[in-house]
C-alpha cells in the first residue's frame, strides 16, 4: 500500500514540480500524491480519502489557512497522520506557532525537493512506528477478548450447586455425601475444572482436571474433556474405562498437542469405597477422621489427549464416616510468592492437618487462605481450583 500524501497549496506549480521530483517513488507504488489548493478543499480531500496519511500544507492561503487546518487536524486526534507545514524563510513566527501546535516538521520556501524528501521520509518511518503500535494494541485487544471469552466458558461449565437432592441418589444416600469445590481463575486464564455427578442410585462420578495450556484453546478443550468424561461415566463403567474411552476420543480431538490431567473417581456411597484413576495428575489427599492426612497412591497412568490406545489402571480407597477426599490441581501447589518460592505440599498438609474434623467447604476454605496469604502480593500465574468430599 502506497503511502498517501495530499499537498495542500494555492501555487499550482507545486503539483507538477511534485510529481515530477516523486516520479520514481510513484511508479514504484510506494508514494501516492493528492492534491488541493486550500484549506476547506483540503478538509473534503480527507474525506473522500480517509487512508491520507501525510499532509503538506502551505500556510498562507485563501478561504482557510494553513494554522487553521492544521488546528481542525488536530481535532481528529489520528496519531497515524503527520502534518508538514511549509511557509517562507521568513516567516519564523507562523512556522514556529505550528510546530507548537503539534506540526511534525516544516519546510521552507522555496522549498528544497530533496531535504523535503527527507523529511517525508522520517514522517514515514513514524507512521511505521505508530502502525505497529495500533497493531500491538489491537492484537492486545483481541487477547483480552480471548480471555473474557475463556473465561466465560470456563465458569459455565462449573457446577455451582453443591447438593445431590432430587437426583436419582436413594434419599438415605443423599445425606451421607458432603461436597464443596472452588476455581480462582487467573488472569491468563487457564484449564482446569472439576465436576460431580450421579451415576445411579448409589454412586457419583467426580472429577478434578487440568488442561495444559491457555486461553480459549484451553478452554474449549476443557470444555470438550468435562463432556466427554462425563457422558462415559454415566454408563456407569469403571474409572479406568472411562478414562481409556475418553483418552482415545481425546486424541483424535487434540488440536497444537493439548492433553489434560485428570483424576477421575466413582465413590459407593453405600460403602465409602472409591474406584479412582489418576491419569497423571496430582494425588489428592484424605483427611482422616483421627487426625492424619494421608496422600492417596499414583498408579502412573499417563495424561488424556497424549496418545490414542494407553492402557489405564484404577486403584481403590475406602473413606471411613467422619473422612473427607481433598482434590486439587497444581495452581494451589505451584502459587509463588515474590520471591518466587512455592507454597508446596508440605504448606498445603500443614493446612489440611489443621483442617481435620471441619466441614469440607471450609477445608477449601482454608487453604484458599493459606495461599493467599503466603502469596500476598504477587501476581496469580494459574487457576486455583480445589474439591472436597466428605463421607459420614
Amino acid at each position: 500500500m502506497p503511502v498517501k500524501i495530499l499537498s495542500v497549496d494555492d501555487e499550482v506549480d507545486l503539483e507538477l514540480l511534485l510529481t515530477q521530483y516523486f516520479r520514481r517513488k510513484i511508479r514504484k507504488g510506494e508514494y501516492e500524491f493528492v492534491f488541493a489548493h486550500n484549506g476547506v478543499e483540503a478538509l473534503q480531500k480527507m474525506l473522500e480519502h480517509p487512508d491520507i496519511e501525510i499532509v503538506l500544507s502551505d500556510i498562507n492561503m485563501p478561504e482557510m489557512d494553513g494554522l487553521s487546518l492544521l488546528a481542525r487536524i488536530n481535532e481528529m486526534r489520528n496519531p497515524a497522520l503527520k502534518v508538514i507545514m511549509v511557509s517562507a524563510y521568513g516567516d519564523m513566527g507562523n512556522i514556529r506557532q505550528a510546530m507548537n501546535c503539534g506540526a511534525f516538521d516544516f519546510a521552507t520556501k522555496p522549498i528544497d525537493l530533496e531535504d523535503l524528501d527527507r523529511t517525508i521520509e522520517k514522517a514515514v518511518k513514524q507512521l511505521e512506528f505508530v502502525h505497529e503500535a495500533q497493531q500491538n494494541s489491537r492484537e492486545l485487544t483481541d487477547l483480552h477478548s480471548d480471555l473474557s471469552v475463556a473465561r466465560e466458558i470456563q465458569h459455565a461449565i462449573l457446577p455451582q450447586r453443591f447438593s445431590f437432592e432430587g437426583t436419582r441418589l436413594r434419599p438415605e444416600l443423599v445425606q451421607r455425601v458432603e461436597l464443596f469445590a472452588s476455581m480462582v481463575a487467573a488472569k491468563d486464564v487457564g484449564g482446569d475444572f472439576y465436576d460431580f455427578f450421579v451415576i445411579d442410585d448409589h454412586r457419583i462420578g467426580f472429577t478434578m482436571a487440568d488442561v495444559s495450556g491457555k486461553g480459549v484453546p484451553a478452554a474449549l478443550f476443557m470444555a470438550v474433556s468435562r463432556t466427554l468424561i462425563k457422558a462415559i461415566g454415566t454408563r456407569g463403567i469403571t474409572s479406568d474405562e472411562c478414562l481409556s474411552t475418553a483418552n482415545d476420543l481425546l486424541c483424535q480431538e487434540s488440536v497444537g498437542s493439548m492433553f489434560v490431567t485428570v483424576f477421575y473417581g466413582v465413590m459407593d456411597l453405600q460403602s465409602g469405597v472409591i474406584d479412582y484413576t489418576n491419569a497423571g495428575h496430582n494425588p489428592p489427599y484424605i483427611l482422616h477422621q483421627d487426625g492424619r492426612v494421608e496422600l492417596i497412591p499414583t498408579v502412573g497412568n499417563l495424561v488424556l489427549g497424549a496418545f490414542e490406545g494407553m492402557p489405564y489402571r484404577a486403584g481403590r480407597i475406602s473413606l471411613a464416616q467422619g473422612d473427607v477426599l481433598y482434590t486439587f490441581t497444581d495452581g494451589v501447589t505451584e502459587a509463588e510468592n515474590a520471591d518466587k518460592e512455592l507454597y508446596g505440599e508440605s504448606r498445603l498438609v500443614d493446612c489440611l492437618s489443621k483442617s481435620v474434623g471441619a466441614t469440607v467447604k471450609d477445608v477449601v476454605e482454608a487453604v484458599s487462605r493459606d495461599v493467599h496469604v503466603f502469596v500476598s502480593d504477587a501476581q496469580q500465574s494459574d487457576d486455583i481450583t480445589q474439591m472436597a468430599i466428605g463421607f459420614a
